[in-house]
């Protein structure tokens, strides 16, 4: 499962960085624009949920939680300082996806027991592409929070995040996630869509 964050570089926009990741087989897709106006956000949104809907793939947003609907996207994805999951549901009603972040055990624990569907964690290691950076957690760190989920019969899926590449991919995997969430490795690589390739290829060796 791989997870393609929306940003923007000097080659790539919101747009055109979805639509070289959804060429390259990427099919989770979530619209990541902080500091965007809310006209903005929906321009954007509108054209990037006909990207993915064209190819079957899921078009989460990051925080917008009012725009969900408007947007007709799949749900959304919650950072800690954001709406909390519960209050999400009760807007969005069970069908939408609803994803949370978390650093912890503990961030993971809250978000089960307020009905989020998925967890990001991370990050795995220092990332450019968000300015708050909470402890970060390598390889080890999975592992802990992973088997403690396992000890407490928590089965969300964890999806990793944070500084990943290609190169990492396997020992994450090895910890338990069920997939990873990428930004700049795919935006910053010389072919987006072919490196959004060749990370689908081995994530799908993990397929369950």
């Amino acid at each position: 499962m791989l997870q393609f964050i929306t940003h923007r570089n000097d080659l790539f926009d919101e747009i055109s960085g979805t639509r070289a990741v959804l060429e390259g087989g990427c099919r989770w897709v979530q619209l990541r624009m902080k500091e965007a106006s809310e006209e903005e956000f929906l321009r954007t949104g509108a054209e990037v949920g006909r990207l993915c809907r064209a190819c079957g793939a899921t078009f989460l947003l990051d925080d917008r939680v009012e725009l969900v609907h408007r947007l007709g996207a799949d749900g959304v994805h919650l950072g800690k300082n954001d709406m909390p999951p519960r209050e999400a549901r009760a807007l969005l009603g069970p069908q939408k996806i609803i994803g949370a972040t978390a650093n912890t055990f503990g961030d993971i624990e809250r978000a089960a027991a307020q009905g989020a569907d998925y967890i990001g964690l991370g990050p795995f290691r220092f990332t450019r592409t968000k300015e708050k950076l909470s402890p970060i957690l390598g390889i080890e760190g999975y592992r802990e929070i992973l088997a403690r989920c396992a000890e407490r019969g928590i089965r969300l899926p964890v999806v990793a995040i944070g500084g990943i590449t290609a190169a990492d991919v396997d020992a994450l995997m090895a910890t338990g996630i069920a997939g990873i969430a990428l930004s700049g490795a795919l935006l910053n690589a010389e072919n987006p869509a072919e490196e959004t390739k060749k990370i689908t290829n081995i994530l799908k060796k993990y397929k369950p």
